[in-house]
């Protein structure tokens, strides 16, 4: 049975799950979908049509499937939907799609967002993902598994992060970020590899000595990055996480690419790999 308390307003229509605790002074909308064991503790807002996934955790103040801040969403039927075993901290805002664009906004399974995080309109987050206090990225971005961001970092519209990335805290990123990039700065440049978060996914050695001299190669400016990508490619056709690293590079984007300063080159010694 549901534990609902009698300070909290639950529209008619709202779907309440198994096993789920609302505590006090939390208004869940009409279209609301609340999963299995859900937790919501206190003061907590779900507007609109929005999903939120089993054994989910919501801390006080958060506010859920709020309209998106985009003067050209018309109104219309957008959604959010949210992943099971996500932690929401305090503050947490997250808005449901624009109508003339993707119209949902979607979270993965396992993702925690600290203190006063912000996922925009028509956002994907992958799987696994962290945001920091205070993070806030813009409508459209796209954030792949297994993806790290550090307290008060800011991602630009339309930008798109690769699984197993990190970006450091107060990061300002503008420009896609690859597969495995660490991006540090103000605004944010490719600093090298993420080696902890690969050593933690269990990527081989020989995998992350790959990546590492496949990362020099593109970032070397002696072409355009498309244009290494093909001889990259070449030099490491037995590689599968090379290969996931050019189809990134590979896709058609609407932005540049995160890169080293012009005044420097990635270097990764072999103790960082060891």
């Amino acid at each position: 049975m549901s534990s609902i308390h009698p300070t909290s307003i639950i529209e008619q229509g709202a779907e309440i799950g198994e096993g789920v605790t609302i505590g006090p002074f939390c208004h869940i909308g009409s279209q609301a979908v609340i999963g299995d064991n859900v937790s919501l503790l206190s003061h907590i807002v779900i507007m609109g049509p929005t999903t939120l996934g089993d054994g989910s955790k919501v801390y006080p103040n958060a506010v859920l499937g709020g309209e998106p801040q985009n003067t050209k969403h018309k109104g219309g039927h957008t959604t959010l939907v949210i992943g099971k075993n996500c932690v929401i901290r305090e503050g947490v805002t997250m808005h449901r799609g624009t109508d003339g664009s993707r119209g949902i906004t979607t979270v993965g399974d396992n993702c925690m967002f600290l203190a006063y995080s912000h996922v925009a309109h028509d956002c994907i987050i992958g799987d696994n993902v962290t945001f920091s206090n205070n993070v806030m990225i813009g409508g459209h971005v796209t954030i792949g598994n297994n993806v790290i961001i550090g307290g008060g970092a800011g991602i630009h519209q339309f930008v798109r992060v690769g699984h197993h990335a990190f970006i450091g805290g107060l990061a300002a990123l503008a420009s896609d970020l690859v597969p495995y990039g660490m991006a540090i700065g103000n605004h944010a440049y490719l600093g090298g590899l993420n080696i902890i978060g690969m050593k933690r996914s269990g990527m081989a050695r020989p995998e992350i000595h790959n990546l590492r001299h496949a990362v020099r190669m593109l970032f070397d400016r002696s072409k355009s990055i498309k244009n290494r990508a093909d001889d990259v490619r070449t030099a490491f056709p037995e590689s599968p996480a090379v290969a996931d690293l050019i189809d990134f590079i590979s896709t058609d984007t609407k932005r540049a690419f995160c890169t080293p300063p012009l005044d420097s080159a990635i270097e990764i010694s072999d103790s960082d790999v060891s």
